[in-house]
């Protein structure tokens, strides 16, 4: 996110920008969707246990309805990228509209945990398709002194999505009923869909092959489901089982033949990997994995112990994740005024060195621990870290990236942390269940705190893993080489 204003302002230097609409019209069809899009990562998380409750599903498929929407929106988001380019931002930012709007529709009135589970996918492909959309129109419209204000608007109202969807998804579901988490997407998204229809005039990228990669696409989200799955069943079957095994060994081999398409099939491949010859791309991808990872993680599990542990409400719970949102926006606000001085490698590990001790002072918590002391703390300072990494991974990650692949490196990087989240997730949930369960009662709670303990400590073990990792990052801040494509209208 944060690499994207050195590849805009390029862009808009060379695009043919035609104005059409008062500036903060554009912007707010772009903020609009875009607040959507992050919002239903964390809204969910709140209301989880009360779809768990109506609809009769497990803990461990109750991770399918975050993990549902994680895996399609990081499988096809490079794909929802490049279709931009191909189509115009326009009909690209309508469809994925859409889709998302129709899809939150279908999962508030999901009669079974499978129907939620997958209309969940399908809004993980509508907001595959709609965020790069958002980020197009900003691109393509603002130039001079303009972009770098609409950039920080975009980047402030992300932000907000993800920082509200907890206390958010905590008031709907107190309030009404968790089927108002997805159905506060439906005003929204009819408003932006209005505005882009009266405000919002076509642009493409006239040098754009118009060749998509479904085939590369389809692959990788099909290897992560089925090696995301193949784990969430070893909570109830066992490492050791056939059928398990050969779901996880099928999604590795996927993931190895979508490498081999990408590198020697594919004539436009969705992934460029020429792109991982840098050392600075390739190691921020691999950090940005591995928090990703412990960071969703935090938020699935505190969820349940704030709920079923502690019994909080859920708008209760929905204030107790309001100051982690907070710290994470001060720790993004500081790490951006310190990179100039600090430099890259060394925000990278002071963030996963903060994770890290957050990570095994949480997983301290007990049946009875006190919120200020045990909790409070700790996981304001793991929610610090996030925002302490948040620029010097993205700038790792498009350094030394040639020109025309900038746009592509900030996906990549988008991608690695909604994949490693999933699985992650998925990893986690699975040993903590299976630890709960060598208790005589796996439902008391003190099996279940001690699941959640275990899951903490692997948070902790995989920052600390990161650290190490990031230690490879050059020293320095890298710079990143950017131009832009020219876009016309498609009348010219």
């Amino acid at each position: 996110m944060f690499a994207i204003p050195r590849y805009t302002r390029a862009m808009s230097a060379s695009a043919s920008v035609h104005r059409h609409a008062p500036d903060w019209i554009v912007l707010t069809i772009a903020c609009v969707a875009q607040f959507m899009v992050v919002l239903d990562v964390s809204i969910v998380n709140v209301a989880l246990p009360s779809m768990q409750r109506d609809l009769h599903f497990s803990m461990a498929n109750a991770q399918w309805v975050v993990n549902a929407y994680v895996i399609t929106f990081a499988g096809f988001l490079l794909l929802g990228g490049r279709a931009a380019d191909i189509f115009g931002r326009r009909h690209i930012y309508l469809g994925g509209l859409a889709l998302f709007t129709l899809a939150s529709i279908g999962a508030g009135f999901a009669q079974t945990g499978t129907e939620l589970i997958a209309v969940r996918a399908l809004q993980g492909l509508g907001g595959a398709v709609l965020s790069p959309a958002t980020l197009t129109i900003i691109l393509t419209t603002f130039h001079g002194p303009r972009l770098p204000k609409a950039i920080g608007a975009w980047s402030a109202v992300a932000g907000a999505g993800g920082a509200v969807g907890g206390l958010l998804g905590g008031l709907l579901t107190g309030w009404f009923s968790w089927r108002w988490v997805f159905f506060i997407n439906v005003p929204f998204g009819i408003g932006a869909a209005l505005l882009a229809l009266t405000f919002l005039r076509e642009l493409r990228n006239r040098e754009a092959s118009h060749k998509l990669d479904l085939t590369g696409a389809l692959l990788v989200t099909v290897s992560l489901a089925a090696a995301v799955y193949g784990v969430v069943r070893t909570a109830t079957t066992g490492w050791g089982d056939v059928a398990t095994l050969a779901w996880i060994v099928g999604g590795v081999a996927g993931v190895v033949l979508f490498v081999f398409w990408e590198s020697r099939v594919a004539t436009n491949p969705l992934v460029a990997l020429r792109i991982f010859h840098s050392r600075a791309v390739t190691t921020a991808n691999l950090v940005m994995f591995l928090v990703g990872g412990s960071f969703f993680a935090m938020w699935y599990f505190l969820t349940f112990y704030y709920q079923y542990i502690l019994g909080y409400g859920a708008v209760k719970t929905g204030f107790a994740f309001l100051p982690m949102a907070v710290a994470i926006v001060a720790g993004a606000q500081l790490s951006s005024r310190l990179i100039g001085r600090l430099g890259v490698r060394h925000l990278l590990a002071a963030g996963t060195a903060s994770a890290t001790v957050g990570f095994l002072w949480i997983a301290m918590i007990g049946v009875h621990s006190p919120y200020a002391s045990a909790i409070l703390v700790p996981s304001v300072l793991c929610a610090f870290a996030i925002g302490l990494l948040f620029t010097p991974l993205a700038t790792a990650a498009t350094s030394g990236v040639d020109r025309a692949d900038a746009g592509l490196a900030s996906g990549v990087l988008n991608a690695s942390r909604q994949v490693g989240g999933s699985l992650a997730l998925a990893a986690l949930g699975t040993v903590a269940a299976d630890r709960s369960a060598s208790f005589a009662n796996p439902n008391s709670h003190v099996a279940l705190v001690n699941g959640y303990q275990w899951a903490f400590h692997l948070s902790a073990g995989i920052t600390l893993l990161a650290l190490l990792v990031s230690l490879a990052v050059p020293h320095g801040r890298p710079e990143t080489r950017v131009a832009a494509p020219p876009l016309v209208s498609p009348a010219e």
